[in-house]
Formats: C-alpha cells, structure tokens, sequence
C-alpha cells in the first residue's frame, strides 16, 4: 500500500513539474479587441510617418500592455523609426476574457504582425520585455535564418525558464501545483489594476491585470522550454537587457541567453539600479534608466554590425 502511495505521489509531482502531455487547448487564431479595454492607455500605440522605411515593433509583458513603453516609443519615433506597440489579444481587456487564451494565440498574432511589418518596411527592429522579450526571442528563433529575418533584436528581462534547480532559477515554488490548481480555477483574485497618477520612479505607467493567472499562466511557462531549447536558433544580432536586482524575472535567465544563443553579434547589459521599492523590472517604464536606456538601445540599432571580434 505504501509503495502505491509513494508512486502516486511521485507522478503528481512529475505530472506538475515536467508538464508532460501539455498542450494548449485554444490555438485558432484571435483578434484584440481594443473597444473593450479598461483604460485608454492600455491601447495599442503606433507613431507613423508616410515614406519611411525603418520600424521597431515592441511587446508587452504578461499580464501588462503597451502602457509601459509610452516614453520610449516617443523617443524612437524621434529618432526616426516608425513605431508598432500592440496590444496583444487577451490582455488589457477582461480578465474573463484573458483567461480563454493561450501563449499559442498571443504569439500567432505577433507573428501576422510582424510578417505584415517585415513585407511593408526595409529595416525591421523587434524589441520586448519580461514575456514580451521572450517572445522577441522567440521570432528570432522563427525568422532569423530564413528570408524574413528581423534587423536586430533587443530582448529586456526574458523568461526562458521558470523554475530549474539545475540553474540555480526558482521564480515560484507554487508552480510545481500550478497544473493540479489550473483543472479546478483558471485564476485566482482576478482584476484589472489601471494607470495611477501616483508611483514610484515611474511605476504609474504601469497597467494590466492583478491576480495570479493559473490557465494562461501555465502556458508562458510550457512555452519556455521550447524558447530556451532553441535559443541555438537565434542567429540575428541581439542585445539582452537584465536588471541584477528583477524581482519579477530571476537575473540568471540573462546568463542563460548568453550561454546558448548563437547570434552573430550579441551585446549584453546587466544593469544595477537604485534600492527602489518597484520590481526593477519594466527597465524602460522606470524615470531613472529610461532616458539612458532607450538611446543606448537605439545606438545599438543604429550601429553596423559589429561580427569582426569573434573568436
């Protein structure tokens, strides 16, 4: 009886640790719907001008939305990029609504956008943050050794694992019964937390959902592995962002990327900010990096390649 017991519990485990037999459910392509967001600065952004043929498209994080990057874009489209910051399906919306989508549709409909931009525009940039850097990642993956190819990435604060001791990255322990909790409640204290007029180093900027999301949670987090075992896959120049002190995303996640990509000019910037009581983590939200962030960033768009010091 006891060694019955004793397996049982040893497949729960491996049942909720390793994900196997995972796969999402909704995978038929969805739209964003921007008539229903709860605040107007969870709206998509795009800054345009007729002729040109530079432009960066930018994604938000998981649960946020494009609110985070209101500075920044008006920046590059200063510095003469068109800029494209949707509002990817799901999010910024209802939480009811967020809970039926899958990591899966969320990336389906930033690669239709991105295909749309890489056949309109002659140099194409694709920055991201926190789920939004991974799934920057994850277009290089897609796109850098075929005809498509974005310019240049820049990935900020990207996931590729969750929880992995052999890393030394435990983000949450609770995700090892994130799958058991997902079969009976898709999230738990689901809600919508709106712009602010107050908060620190700029953290008023940030909007999105509040609550812990277990269904659309549980499928960031499946969609790891494959990012992290492609990472080989990434052979476009990239520049990986990562604060030493992210609350939100475990630093040693930038240690990873740079171990295992293999593109042909990588840079990468640990930065280390101030004792802040923010999560140090949207770094182009924050008022105290902003600034210097986003223009190191765009002389690193801006700069030819640099493929000649690899040895």
């Amino acid at each position: 009886m006891w060694i019955i017991i004793l397996l049982a519990i040893v497949l729960f485990l491996l049942w909720n640790i390793t994900l196997f037999g995972y796969k999402d459910r909704a995978v038929h392509p969805i739209e964003s719907d921007e008539s229903k967001v709860f605040d107007p600065k969870a709206r998509s952004i795009t800054i345009t001008n007729e002729g040109n043929t530079r432009a960066i498209l930018i994604v938000h994080g998981f649960p946020s939305t494009p609110s985070i990057y209101t500075y920044s874009s008006a920046v590059f489209a200063e510095a003469g990029l068109d800029v494209y910051v949707p509002l990817l399906p799901g999010f910024g919306t209802s939480p009811d609504e967020f809970v039926k989508t899958t990591f899966t549709q969320w990336f389906d409909s930033l690669c239709r956008t991105y295909e749309r931009l890489r056949g309109k525009y002659e140099t194409l940039y694709v920055l991201g943050t926190s789920m939004g850097g991974m799934m920057t990642l994850k277009i290089g993956e897609t796109y850098c050794n075929g005809p498509m190819a974005p310019d240049k990435l820049v990935s900020i604060a990207a996931p590729v694992v969750f929880n992995s001791p052999r890393d030394g990255i435990i983000t949450d322990w609770r995700q090892y019964f994130l799958r058991t909790l997902a079969l009976f409640t898709p999230a738990i204290r689901a809600g919508v937390k709106p712009c602010s007029a107050e908060g620190e180093d700029g953290s008023k900027d940030w909007c999105g959902y509040s609550g812990l999301f277990l269904r659309p949670g549980l499928s960031l987090v499946h969609a790891m592995r494959r990012v992290r075992k492609e990472l080989g896959l990434i052979t476009c120049p990239l520049f990986v962002i990562h604060d030493r002190g992210d609350r939100t995303v475990p630093f040693g996640n930038c240690e990873i990327i740079e171990a295992e990509h293999k593109s042909r000019d990588f840079r990468i910037l640990k930065t280390e900010m101030p004792p802040f009581n923010h999560t140090r983590h949207a770094l182009l939200m924050y008022h105290s990096v902003q600034k210097e962030l986003t223009e190191t960033i765009i002389a690193f768009l801006f700069e030819k390649e640099n493929t000649d010091d690899k040895t």
